[in-house]
């Protein structure tokens, strides 16, 4: 009975070791992207662990003041030291239902323009912006049009409403009620072509197949890392932009 005990503590024992190791390996050689204890960079690719890394910029809707200013002033010194131009917004709460925390507004910097601009819009959003733009939209545009973004069209971010725009009092608020969504529009290259969610979609408008790809592909790349993308596939509701959201749960359509 000893021997079998003392055999188990020995198993333990060299199984603690082994898991050790295999975690220092890890963190000594695996790209940090993929790796959820170690910073968020955004200059990295999208990996497995980047929307977790993100996630650690969220604020709980219970927090305290001093927690909601401490982790927003966190997430933008994350974006500041990318180069991105970033300052705070005015929080808002309306008693409960429409309630925005640790709001910023991207004003400049490395990254594509919002257009139009000075939209206010949660700092993890933000965050997920600048790196879907960087990682997926620069990199695409630049493949298939020799040409890089010069603004992204968006449709805003805030909007104090209910999900889908329901007027049913049992239903949620929309992540537009929190800040915590982008609806895009297009992409306007720096060459001046456009590409239209609403007009290209299914390829039978002025980019053609190539704007169709173009759009399909950057909602793909947006599905590796906000929590929702929701595109003209889902419902009609959404035939003219993509929605991009931070909420706590995946979905892609």
């Amino acid at each position: 009975m000893r021997r079998d005990l003392a055999d188990f503590w020995n198993l333990l024992w060299e199984l603690a070791l082994g898991a050790a190791a295999l975690f220092l390996m890890l963190d000594a050689l695996a790209p940090p992207e993929h790796l959820f204890w170690k910073p968020l960079d955004l200059e990295r690719p999208i990996g497995q662990a980047t929307a977790r890394q993100v996630r650690d910029f969220d604020i709980p809707r219970t927090a305290a003041p001093p927690l909601i200013e401490q982790t927003t002033q966190e997430c933008m010194a994350t974006l500041r030291a990318a180069g991105v131009q970033v300052e705070r917004a005015e929080d808002t709460d309306d008693g409960g239902f429409c309630v925005v925390q640790g709001a910023v507004r991207i004003t400049g910097g490395a990254v594509t323009p919002l257009r139009p601009g000075g939209v206010v819009m949660q700092c993890p959003l933000a965050i997920r912006y600048v790196i879907w733009d960087r990682q997926v939209l620069q990199p695409l545009a630049r493949s298939r049009y020799g040409s890089p973004p010069a603004a992204v069209d968006n449709m805003g971010t805030y909007s104090c409403r209910r999900i889908y725009g329901s007027q049913s009092d049992g239903d949620r608020p929309s992540e537009h009620a929190r800040a915590n969504a982008l609806d895009v529009a297009g992409v306007t290259l720096a060459d001046g072509r456009q590409v239209s969610v609403l007009t290209d979609w299914d390829g039978d408008g002025p980019a053609g197949r190539d704007g169709q790809a173009f759009i399909r592909a950057a909602r793909d790349g947006a599905c590796r890392l906000f929590g929702v993308v929701l595109s003209p596939d889902y419902n009609e509701a959404h035939r003219d932009h993509l929605h991009l959201d931070g909420a706590p749960y995946s979905l892609c359509r």
